[in-house]
């Protein structure tokens, strides 16, 4: 093989591989590794470990799966280490105290649903699924003591969390600093090339990597992953916050939260979370700036996650309810009505044969939709104030709920003649049934 042709496959599979990623340690090791692999046709092996914590999975946990399944599909194996053995010691990472130890039957209870779960993801054949209590629970303490003297109190008070707790005088137990040197052995014990984890995992990676140098083997390279955003767009995704996506959640329910984050949050669940190729993510980038609706991209990602873990018919299921449900509006019989008098703050003017002036301001305002008239203005701007007309129009016509939307972007609209009830929507989730009673 040229050495052209090698180059231009490892660089073909480094751009799919550093998708989405925080950090690469180090990258031209990364192409090295590559390379010799292109070049004797053989895999790497990719590492990631998983401390089976609890049985409810959800989308963030499959950030490293996804990443995992990249190196799959260009032929590499990947070692899936259950941290049976650490998680009953407990990693405090992230956390401001120690984690609970688990239980040797809590860690097996969790690892099945784990195990179920992560083969929707990857190639079962290209997958190792190894425990890592197979080789610490047979490490003598003579052994544990060598690799330990490898690394300093001084560094391991590096890592953010022991360093926070250490300066107010937290306690920070013995066990919890065996917790990185026992990740890290795993790491030098299946001599990885490749350590994959969240960026809150990164000293424990770089212990691996260091313990690895230590003992003279070739370190592994380190990339970070970032920690997914739930519901809210705020934090990362936890079913104790109820901002999750869980792989348990019905069809319906699965689809319908995807299309609920925002559009600026799509893009993060794309690059993470879907199967799209690079090149046609960024068509895909470029029609949404053109103007493409963003509902059309989140639809199409909706439909692509939700067929992963429910199967192809499910999920077109799902997108089709959705559909009936939501963009064709809800039951305005489901919807509490407001009745508006012609003494009510809303001001309502009769035009002849044109129908009614209804002006929206005040009646953001009157539905408590807004808090301020500023941030109703801006409601406005945006687009975010939309009425669905319902009812009988005239005498000789009747629109169903989904007949005719009308989306506002001024301080009032004109309604036809007769109009005498419809649905006002603030936003993506304020909808209001209003009776005009006069």
């Amino acid at each position: 093989m040229i050495k052209e042709d090698i180059e231009s496959r490892v660089r073909l599979q480094i751009e799919a591989i550093r998708r989405g990623s925080v950090e690469l340690i180090k990258e031209d090791e990364l192409f090295e590794k590559l390379s010799y692999s292109v070049s004797n046709n053989i895999p790497l092996k990719i590492k990631a470990g998983f401390d089976p914590t609890s049985p409810d999975i959800h989308l963030g946990h499959t950030v490293l799966l996804n990443k995992l399944k990249t190196f799959q599909n260009f032929g590499h194996i990947v070692y899936f280490i259950i941290g049976d053995f650490t998680a009953m010691i407990g990693d405090p990472t992230g956390k401001s105290e120690t984690r609970k130890p688990l239980s040797k039957e809590e860690v097996l209870r969790n690892y099945k649903d784990y195990k179920n779960q992560a083969f929707k993801i990857l190639i079962p054949e290209q997958t190792r699924i190894l425990f890592n209590s197979w080789w610490l629970s047979n490490l003598k303490l003579d052994e544990f003591i060598k690799i330990s003297s490898n690394y300093t109190v001084r560094r391991m008070l590096e890592k953010d969390d022991f360093e926070k707790r250490f300066r107010d005088n937290r306690p920070i137990a013995m066990h919890e600093f065996i917790y990185p040197l026992l990740q890290g052995f795993d790491s030098l014990f299946l001599e990885a090339d490749i350590e994959i984890g969240g960026n809150d995992q990164k000293f424990n990676l770089i212990v691996g990597r260091e313990l690895m140098k230590s003992f003279g083997l070739i370190p592994q390279v380190i990339m970070t992953m970032p920690l997914l955003e739930g519901l809210d767009g705020k934090n990362k995704m936890s079913k104790s916050l109820g901002n999750c996506i869980g792989l348990s959640d019905e069809p319906n329910e699965m689809y319908g939260k995807i299309m609920s984050i925002s559009d600026a949050m799509m893009f993060k669940y794309y690059e993470l979370l879907s199967c799209i190729p690079n090149k046609e993510f960024s068509e895909l980038k470029i029609e949404l700036d053109k103007g493409l609706n963003p509902i059309i991209a989140k639809k199409r990602l909706a439909l692509e996650i939700t067929e992963i873990y429910h199967g192809k018919i499910n999920a077109e299921k799902a997108g089709k309810y959705f559909e009936e449900k939501f963009q064709k509006r809800v039951n305005p019989e489901d919807i509490e009505m407001i009745k508006l008098g012609q003494d009510f703050c809303v001001k309502y003017t009769e035009i002849s044969k044109e129908g009614l002036i209804l002006q929206i301001l005040p009646l953001i305002n009157a539905v408590g939709a807004a808090e301020s008239n500023s941030e109703a203005k801006r409601l406005i701007k945006q687009g975010a104030v939309k009425i669905d007309l319902i009812g009988k129009i005239n005498k000789d016509e009747s629109l169903e709920h989904d007949g005719r939307e009308i989306k506002i972007y001024e301080g009032s609209v004109c309604l036809p003649d007769k109009t005498d009830e419809f649905v006002f929507k603030v936003g993506k989730k304020l909808t209001y049934r209003i009776k005009l009673n006069f």
